[in-house]
């Protein structure tokens, strides 16, 4: 399978940002992906107040075209995360949904781990504005491989991964707004500790420069195999970058290395909060 992960500078305009994610999603397509995941917010990232009024339903103008896309593209599309805002409700979600070759909505999953956050001085409280999902989501892909969702924050939270690959997860994705200084100096050791501990791919589509309300992100998006090694790494600009997922590779990194399998959770308990 060939997969790509978009990286994109969204703003507070709608309108640019899903003309960019069209025309990055289509590009990523043309050179063979079958699976394309866009980073997180991609349909509004800036203010409080922009987020709000960026807000959206499953059955908006983001999901609409995604659903549109995948089935014109004949694609597995997880359109990264946007900020759902359902009907007559105080708070939203951070929602990443995928949609399927048929253009139906195959899986929806609502980020659990809320960014709640002091970086370099800047607050972040997502809390604020949104309320945090309760489900672990795995989907299936449309060639029968098996996917766990994910959403940005949700990376510094192991426990998550390791259910979603007892669940059988193969493919991990992280849409992301990594901000640019733990993107410098957590993201890459964090997607690859993901991908090497569950002994899965992991295809990480991060957000890339400034954005309204003196956020920064800092790209890299990645696309890593089960032995943790880069496959593909983006530029410091907006892209799609692609790899090749071998199935083979990562099933007889299982074999020969069955870690997953010698797990002991009869050996295991929770301590209790501090």
């Amino acid at each position: 399978m060939r997969a790509a992960a978009v990286q994109l500078n969204a703003t507070e305009d709608t309108d640019r940002n899903l003309e960019r994610a069209d025309r990055l999603v289509r590009d990523a397509a043309a050179r063979g992906a079958e699976l394309v995941v866009l980073p997180e917010k991609w349909t509004v990232l800036g203010t409080r107040e922009d987020m709000a009024a960026g807000g959206q339903t499953l059955d908006g103008e983001a999901i609409s075209w995604a659903r549109d896309a995948a089935a014109q593209l004949g694609i597995d599309l997880i359109a990264g995360s946007l900020f759902e805002r359902p009907e007559d409700a105080e708070k939203g979600f951070n929602t990443s949904v995928h949609v399927g070759p048929d253009g139906e909505i195959q899986s929806v999953y609502r980020k659990i781990h809320l960014f709640d956050v002091e970086v370099d001085g800047a607050v972040y409280a997502e809390s604020s504005t949104e309320d945090p999902g309760d489900e672990i989501v795995v989907t299936d892909l449309a060639d029968g491989l098996r996917l766990g969702m994910s959403v940005c924050y949700d990376l510094r939270f192991p426990e998550l991964y390791r259910i979603l690959a007892l669940r059988g997860a193969e493919v991990l994705t992280v849409p992301a707004a990594f901000t640019l200084p733990t993107t410098r100096d957590h993201w890459e050791v964090l997607v690859r500790a993901r991908a090497i501990e569950n002994q899965c791919f992991v295809i990480a589509a991060n957000q890339i420069g400034n954005h309204p309300g003196g956020l920064r992100s800092g790209g890299r998006s990645l696309i890593v195999d089960p032995w943790g090694l880069v496959l593909a790494t983006a530029p410091d600009t907006e892209c799609a970058i692609v790899a090749d997922l071998d199935l083979d590779d990562l099933r007889a990194i299982r074999r020969r290395l069955p870690s997953l399998a010698r797990r002991r959770p009869e050996a295991y308990a929770w301590e209790q909060p501090v």
